[in-house]
């Protein structure tokens, strides 16, 4: 177990390594660990050097196969070919020919999927291309071949690192190109049956427990990936720290292969094999080669094995020898947030149910401590790469597993058995449902009351690997370095508490959107250009990821009313649209105030702390301050681009010390 936990350290650090610096703390960890291994475990040098060159096989095999590259042939490469033929094609459009990967369902009149490019312009081509088409009447199912028209472009980064971008996104799929389709012509639809078991799965039960009720027990059965499920549902899920049951994982995987098991208890030992492996098969193929879904797989046929030979498991080593496994086959798996949130939760429930359960057993019922103690494991362990990832905690998460445990396994149970219905006798299913419906009505009542509650969420922002290994460290040496552990503990708070006094201003450009997030003592106010959606969702996130509980104010500077008012007004209470902000007003809250330079223009004057900002969204409102008093300002952001005469009047008279570009220009901080 001790060499597998080596191994582990260095694929997942070899990974996650991004400069030299982390590779040489890396090299620097593997020594020690084997050094401190040597020493407990008696290991001979012979041992520790060959454990040592095997520990560093594993980083260079993690570095070098977590971080994929589009090939030879991938279409990424064409976008900045030359056509040497002299036939230039028309708007810079591109020919594809390919083969659909996955279902592209039609949301908003759009269709959007993942292509496999067999050719490019006549020309052999292989790799992936994410395909957009709109307007798109009906969904377009995987296994279908199309030839397909339209400019062939690279993703968008993201604009910030709070905030995904589609080539984040899309790299992590194995594509680094779009292409939004002006034609789309179908060749032929290849036969899917698995494919088409999914959808059959989920259309029946749909049909017959309701699209709420019926699309939750399809995605208990195939895993939310697979379902198209309402998206307030799996927000209501995630807030109660629910999520993980929408996933296919290993408690998915336990109920299928516990009752599987438990009918053919009676079967000789070769037959009950064939049944717990089909089982694992079925729920593989259904829920998809997910790194949750493989982990609970590859377990579950090690912990089968060794119980049917008579063995005793020991769940800790399995788990670092399936984790090792997974990375070496599949080094790029340790960057997703599924596969360490699994992986976390997993050794949670390993090392810590037991002592938490034991703990509680003298403060409360037994039966009760069972229940909570699974719960309170999972998210001790997950609540790392939850500060790190989201920045945000379920605040009642323990609560609402605990209340849900008793309705997921028999919901689960039943949803499977429905699905076996729905393939093989499908006139059944009503009559089902009359017994399952309610129970799905129960829990989900039961997630949107959870969610619903005040602080459902804690928004403690995200915290930087650093900080997080600093505290980490600290409750680590807690026990026999108490004295050590304190001070670590005081000095990460005391880092942190730092970060968040100091007045910040944050600028994040995307595309024909920018934000402008001002920060005074840990509270925040927010301008943004448009009043779109996207907009609203993106300020969502950005406050999320920034420990923002909500805006002190919102100046929303687009002359278009905002579609979703309600996504607005829960980032706030004073949402106020421009035209409202007339000259002489303002909105202001202690150390962040914002009000209209003159009635002529779009011009606003911010203050942040005793920072002062002027921020000119269109050249009307440059004119307009140019011919009004100058005063000391911190800075001048421009939400166009200026000409060389204007960029010149501006560095002449315009600021002190620092001022922002144009629109366009990257995102960044500027701060006290």
């Amino acid at each position: 177990m001790a060499f597998a936990a080596l191994l582990l350290l260095g694929l997942l650090g070899g990974a996650l390594a991004q400069t030299p610096l982390h590779g040489l703390l890396l090299s620097g960890a593997l020594l020690f660990s084997a050094c401190w291994l040597r020493r407990r475990h008696r290991w001979s040098a012979v041992r520790l050097g060959l454990a040592l060159l095997l520990a560093l096989s594993a980083a260079v095999r993690g570095a070098l196969g977590s971080r994929p590259a589009p090939g030879a042939l991938d279409p990424v490469h064409a976008i900045t070919e030359r056509h040497q033929s002299g036939r230039q094609q028309s708007e810079g459009q591109r020919s594809l020919v390919g083969r659909w990967i996955q279902d592209a369902p039609v949301r908003a009149g759009r269709c959007q999927g993942l292509l496999a490019v067999q050719s490019l312009d006549g020309r052999r081509a292989l790799g992936l291309t994410q395909i957009s088409v709109a307007p798109c009447a009906k969904p377009l199912r995987v296994g279908g071949w199309v030839a397909v028209r339209g400019v062939l472009q690279r993703p968008t980064p993201a604009p910030h690192p709070l905030l995904q971008g589609a080539a984040e996104r899309l790299a992590s799929q194995g594509s680094w190109s779009q292409l939004r389709a002006s034609e789309l012509q179908p060749l032929r639809q290849e036969w899917t049956p698995l494919a088409d078991l999914r959808r059959r799965i989920a259309s029946q039960l749909q049909r017959s427990a309701g699209p709420g009720p019926g699309g939750l027990m399809a995605a208990l059965v195939l895993g939310g990936a697979q379902v198209e499920l309402a998206a307030d549902l799996r927000e209501a899920f995630r807030a109660a720290g629910l999520s993980h049951a929408l996933a296919a994982s290993g408690f998915h995987l336990s109920v299928l292969l516990g009752s599987t098991m438990t009918l053919a208890r009676r079967w000789p030992a070769p037959l009950r094999l064939a049944a717990g492996g089909v089982a694992m098969a079925l729920f593989l193929a259904l829920a998809g080669a997910q790194a949750s879904v493989v982990r609970a797989v590859l377990m579950g046929a090690a912990a089968l094995l060794i119980r049917e030979r008579g063995g005793r498991s020991r769940p800790l080593q399995v788990l670092l020898i399936t984790l090792v496994l997974m990375l070496v086959v599949h080094p790029a798996w340790a960057h997703g947030i599924g596969f360490q949130l699994s992986a976390a939760a997993t050794a949670g429930l390993i090392v810590l149910a037991g002592p938490i359960e034991r703990r509680l057993a003298g403060r409360m019922p037994q039966r009760l401590a069972a229940l909570l103690s699974v719960p309170l494991a999972a998210s001790l362990a997950t609540l790392p790469l939850q500060l790190l990832h989201f920045g945000v905690v379920p605040s009642y998460g323990v609560l609402a597993n605990a209340l849900a445990a008793p309705l997921l396994t028999p919901l689960t149970l039943g949803a499977m058995a429905m699905a076996v219905l729905a393939v093989f006798c499908a006139p059944l299913l009503p009559w089902a449902a009359l017994l399952l419906v309610p129970l799905a009505q129960l829990l989900m009542l039961l997630v949107q009351a959870v969610s619903a509650l005040p602080w459902a969420q804690l928004p403690l922002g995200q915290l930087s690997p650093w900080l997080l290994a600093l505290l980490l460290m600290g409750f680590g040496l807690w026990g026999r370095w108490r004295w050590v552990s304190l001070l670590t503990l005081l000095l990460g708070f005391g880092l942190r508490w730092l970060e968040l006094q100091r007045d910040q201003l944050l600028l994040v450009h995307q595309e024909e959107r920018q934000w402008l997030l001002s920060r005074h003592q840990g509270r925040g106010a927010l301008v943004s250009l448009k009043a779109d959606p996207i907009s609203c969702r993106q300020a969502r996130r950005l406050a999320t990821g920034l420990g923002v509980a909500r805006f002190d104010w919102v100046l929303l500077l687009d002359p278009v009313p905002a579609q979703e008012p309600a996504c607005w007004s829960a980032l706030s209470a004073s949402v106020v649209p421009h035209g409202r902000l007339l000259p002489g007003r303002r909105l202001q809250s202690p150390g962040l105030t914002v009000q209209a330079l003159a009635a002529d223009s779009r011009g606003l004057r911010l203050q942040v702390g005793q920072a002062r900002w002027v921020l000119l969204p269109d050249r009307q409102a440059w004119w307009s301050w140019t011919r009004q008093p100058k005063e000391p300002v911190r800075g001048v952001w421009l939400g166009f681009a200026p000409s060389r005469r204007e960029r010149r009047q501006l560095e002449a008279s315009a600021a002190r010390g620092d001022w922002w570009p144009q629109a366009g220009s990257g995102s960044g901080w500027h701060q006290s």
